[in-house]
């Protein structure tokens, strides 16, 4: 479709200036046409491809097991390694006066869960013997990374058992407040005994996550019974009781109880997300019909052919020697949610990348530069995604590749991502400015949507102007 706003400045301009002298002094007349032009005529197309290996480059894990008709059979573990407190409290306290040690499991308070909340299940915890390879890849196999008669805890646990705790954290004055369910498995008390022991003899072993693997390389968790729910650990930490003699005034001493985290799995560490994903029937019809299907986590994406050679082809054309410029491209995707059990829902972002680039992206850590990659919000009001910020891209192939589209340039892959962002506000005054910090693949929840390419709108606007 092609809309075209034509605005005639045909009127002769006279601007007449009045001086001492008397003297009045006229500026030139100039005819000239100026058009804005939007043209949504362009065909995107694609197909979905499986995308079974994910590199986790995220703290968040999953853990459980769902079996949704019109999704699949998921299965998730995880194994991480450790972020250890610099500094420990020594004061007048012995080993002995370790009291206890839990593992904390925190998911968020809404949407911390897929399936049903109230299904019982049990998880099991192992010590790692070995620092855990990097890269690593959601099809890792723990076997050889630990033993399996070196059991530190089993627990049972459901999304609904965990009990809800608000947290206030503190940024620019602003306090922002965090509401989580917690699982909370008891580990055993001569651990905490041996990371207090090991810290009092050599501090050093604490210093990094590295140094530390020596003494806890880490932990494998897994789900050991029960199928219902895949929970969303958005942070993972050990926390370790003691006691010790505190003097409450000049002359009164007591015995008191506190809690210090001594280790958490924080996203500067190695950890991951063991994915087991098995594809449902109706989800083998959809692909095999050529329909574009995006499934998270570790299941499918999708690959396109922007048209961009057609864009700038059809520019070209209609400019021709006229003066132009480009104002916008975007490309906006509507979306069909596919019935299944537990209403899994769509990815909240989806990644538009360069297939030539997708895993140097992945790896590298790296963000949508608008040029080679991009990402996009899924709204629920217009069931679609919108990537608006496409206007570089033809830019750079306008400017400096002649306007001549590679393979590279035409080939994208669309994949599902969580993005994290870091919210800086500075007063109440000037308001919070939002920064996107990481993009990685998705492993917050399950997810599912199909993409209708046939009624996608890739859109461009520019203007040109036409002068005599």
């Amino acid at each position: 479709m092609k809309q075209l706003v034509n605005v005639i400045l045909a009127a002769a301009v006279l601007l007449g200036l009045y001086a001492c002298t008397d003297e009045t002094i006229g500026v030139s007349i100039t005819d000239s046409v100026s058009s804005i032009i939007e043209d949504s005529s362009f065909v995107i197309t694609g197909h979905s491809v499986r995308n079974d290996r994910v590199q986790m480059r995220t703290s968040t894990k999953m853990l459980g097991v769902l079996q949704a008709d019109g999704y699949g059979s998921l299965a998730a573990e995880a194994v991480t390694m450790w972020m250890p407190a610099m500094r420990i409290d020594t004061t007048g306290i012995k080993a002995e006066m370790i009291d206890s040690c839990r593992l904390k499991l925190r998911l968020p308070y809404t949407g911390g869960f897929t399936g049903d909340a109230s299904v019982p299940m049990r998880l099991n915890v192992y010590r790692l013997d070995r620092a855990l390879p990097s890269p690593i890849f959601s099809d890792f196999d723990p076997t050889g990374y630990y033993d399996s008669e070196d059991l530190l805890a089993s627990e049972s646990y459901s999304p609904a058992s965990g009990w809800v705790e608000v947290g206030d954290s503190y940024v620019t004055g602003s306090t922002v407040v965090d509401t989580v369910r917690v699982i909370s498995v008891p580990m055993p008390t001569e651990l905490g005994r041996e990371l207090f022991t090991t810290y009092v003899n050599d501090p050093s072993k604490f210093s990094s996550p590295r140094a530390f693997a020596d003494v806890f390389p880490g932990i494998y968790i897994t789900n050991s019974y029960g199928s219902g729910n895949v929970m969303n650990i958005k942070a993972t930490e050990l926390d370790v009781y003691y006691h010790k003699h505190v003097w409450l005034n000049d002359s009164t001493e007591a015995d008191s109880s506190f809690c210090q985290s001594y280790l958490a799995s924080t996203p500067e560490i190695v950890s991951n997300n063991i994915i087991h994903y098995d594809v449902d029937d109706a989800i083998t019809t959809m692909v095999d019909n050529g329909e574009a299907l995006i499934v998270a986590p570790a299941g499918y994406e999708v690959q396109v052919r922007f048209p961009i050679q057609d864009i700038i082809d059809k520019y070209k054309s209609n400019v021709g020697g006229n003066q132009s410029i480009i104002n916008t491209l975007s490309l906006e995707l509507p979306v069909s949610i596919p019935e299944t059990e537990y209403n899994i829902q769509p990815p909240t972002y989806l990644l538009m990348v360069k297939t030539s680039q997708k895993d140097n992206f992945i790896n590298g850590d790296s963000l949508a530069n608008n040029k080679d990659s991009f990402y996009a919000i899924y709204s629920p009001n217009t069931k679609s995604y919108f990537f608006s910020g496409l206007r570089n891209y033809v830019l750079d192939i306008i400017n400096n590749k002649g306007g001549i589209a590679t393979e590279d340039d035409i080939n994208f892959t669309i994949t599902p991502v969580d993005v994290t962002n870091y919210t800086y506000t500075q007063s109440y005054y000037t308001g919070s400015t939002t920064t996107v910090t990481k993009i990685s693949p998705m492993v917050s929840r399950p997810a599912i949507v199909k993409l209708l390419l046939d009624r996608a709108k890739v859109r461009i606007t520019y203007s040109k102007q036409i002068v005599d």
